[in-house]
């Protein structure tokens, strides 16, 4: 007897709406990856310290702790298309608001935004990740997740070379200067560098609304979501008897720590190891390492096809751990290459965790979907305490040592799941 055809990696009828789902993907890794030119820019238009301008992440993923659950809720109430639609909504809201945070020029004003545009991305995230299971066979949504996944990492590239292009002005002074400069001539540089986030933010603001209307109009599975008749604090107790879920969710907490981290400080990292490098190039800089995140997804979607997913995970985990201690140990150009390359081994770590601990979790998947986004405020953590370490010592190489040890913990997590 002949074999049967093995199920389509993506249902028939459904591709336009697996691309469509998987922009989403792209949409929050540019909000997320404009943080990074945001952390620098602010120093120049606020007259920030790093350690104060790491708070932008510190919102921006208190966001995520915070709003991850109640998508959850609002995705098992109404699904995963109505929760979609409501994280458009409010990433649209906070990219608007920009423009007024801009004209005010308070850091207030722009963590209000931020958190508004992260309100808006743990309702995408929330929903999308476990979404994608439903537009295939089963068996193959981790593949199916590191695919789409990979959009994200195509954000992540290009969202470095729009910031670079559109909210750094070329325009670079020295502290010496800065203190210099006389009161009148240092506060109309500051609008001037304050006024550039308005575009970049609300061609945001206009791609999220119009994927909102796809989405509306779009043929989507439905992607029934198993019901449970039991509140949820029964359903939370069932929660942390799943081990795998647990440890996952610890697992992500300290990979997000250490991609934010990494991502973060990235251009001052270039900037201190390599000070003739200009603002705009250590940019395009990142955007290269963010190349190969985009890369390694589609390699990483190929090569779980022969390797176990866990086994995987664990040697990418291994070899960052090696790359970070180059970057603190090494100089100049090395150690930029070193930071340069971890982005590539992180391109597994995210789609695989996640996929791993929603496995067979039934109907408890909105639930243990929204534990795992909320694991995100490790990405709020890691920034502030590296800028922390970084004021203090007058180094930022030393501030990567937090991701090394975050990197640690996600190899022994693969090693414990293999």
């Amino acid at each position: 007897m002949r074999g049967t055809n093995p199920p389509p990696f993506i249902a028939a009828g459904y591709r336009w709406g697996f691309a469509l789902i998987a922009s989403l993907f792209f949409l929050w890794a540019i909000a997320n990856n404009f943080n990074d030119i945001l952390i620098r820019h602010f120093q120049k238009a606020l007259g920030l310290d790093r350690m104060q301008a790491g708070f932008i992440q510190f919102v921006f993923y208190i966001g995520y702790f915070l709003v991850a659950l109640p998508a959850g809720l609002v995705m098992r109430r109404h699904g995963y298309k109505v929760a979609i639609i409501i994280g458009l909504a409010l990433y649209a809201a906070g990219a608007l608001l920009f423009l007024p945070a801009s004209f005010a020029r308070t850091y207030g004003l722009f963590l209000s935004a931020l958190f508004v545009i992260a309100a808006g991305a743990a309702f995408l995230e929330t929903a999308a990740n476990p979404y994608i299971a439903a537009f295939g066979d089963r068996a193959r949504a981790p593949q199916r997740l590191n695919l789409a996944q990979s959009f994200n990492g195509f954000g992540a590239f290009i969202a470095p070379i729009i910031g670079g292009m559109l909210i750094f002005s070329g325009v670079e002074h020295s502290p010496e200067a800065l203190a210099a400069m006389p009161t009148a001539e240092l506060e109309a540089y500051r609008v001037m560098e304050a006024s550039t986030v308005r575009l970049p933010y609300l061609l945001l603001a206009g791609v999220a609304g119009a994927i909102a209307l796809a989405v509306i109009f779009t043929k989507l599975p439905r992607g029934d979501i198993e019901q449970s008749g039991e509140g949820l604090g029964s359903q939370f107790r069932q929660l942390l008897r799943h081990r795998s879920l647990v440890t996952a969710v610890a697992a992500q907490f300290f990979y997000v720590g250490a991609q934010v981290g990494v991502w973060s400080f990235f251009v001052d990292f270039v900037k201190d190891a390599t000070p003739e490098v200009s603002e705009r190039q250590a940019a395009f800089l990142l955007s290269t390492s963010l190349v190969l995140f985009m890369v390694g997804r589609f390699v990483g979607t190929i090569l779980m096809s022969k390797v176990a997913p866990a086994r995987l995970l664990g040697l990418y985990a291994l070899i960052n751990v090696v790359l970070c201690a180059v970057a603190i140990g090494a100089s100049g150009q090395v150690a930029v290459g070193a930071l340069v390359l971890t982005s590539f081994f992180m391109s597994v770590m995210f789609p695989t965790i996640f996929a791993m601990g929603i496995d067979r979790l039934g109907p408890l998947v909105p639930l243990g979907s929204s534990c795992i986004i909320m694991a995100i405020i490790g990405g709020a953590i890691c920034p502030p305490l590296m800028g922390l370490i970084a004021v203090s010592t007058g180094t930022m190489q030393l501030g990567f040592a937090l991701p090394l040890a975050c990197f640690l913990v996600v190899a022994l997590y693969a090693y414990r799941n293999r």
